[in-house]
């Protein structure tokens, strides 16, 4: 072997070692233990959770937010309801989510879930959106005017068509 391929790989090795996987930090640990209550709690309730449970566990989690994430979740709430009767709201990993036929279509992540510098409005893969061979599925939100509301009522309204 020469000696260029021997420094290559020292060199390679040397920066892999140095990085070490630290787990999991504190807020996904949060999420995952939300998304194992939850499901412990839709399966005690049986397959069709009654809807007024996730709307009053979406509205709790929402007041548990700190601003300005509550009062965008609070207006999400408000417009997917109006745009989208047919979801049912409930939680997803500890966050505001709406679902159909027991399957999340819509998720609202505020930014303090995972100290980001902003919130997150995304779909899953139920929902309706395609377009192409490449489509966008989650939007950044710092704020909600009356534009980006009418983007997400047209958004959401598609994803359940």
């Amino acid at each position: 072997m020469s000696p260029e391929k021997d420094t290559q790989r020292s060199a390679k090795s040397t920066t892999t070692s140095n990085k070490k996987f630290q787990g999991f930090t504190d807020e996904e640990r949060a999420a995952m233990k939300d998304h194992v209550q939850e499901w412990k709690t839709s399966a005690s309730r049986g397959s069709r959770a009654d809807k007024a449970d996730g709307e009053s566990a979406v509205l709790a989690k929402i007041a548990e937010m700190r601003e300005p994430d509550r009062a965008m979740a609070k207006r999400l709430h408000t417009i997917i309801k109006a745009s989208a009767p047919a979801l049912s709201p409930r939680t997803w990993y500890g966050m505001p989510a709406y679902a159909k036929d027991g399957e999340v279509v819509c998720f609202f992540q505020p930014a303090q879930k995972f100290k980001t510098r902003y919130a997150t409005f995304g779909f899953s893969d139920t929902a309706n959106l395609d377009e192409g061979a490449m489509w966008p599925v989650a939007f950044a939100l710092k704020e909600l005017t009356a534009t980006e509301e009418a983007k997400i009522s047209a958004l959401v309204k598609k994803a359940v068509s």
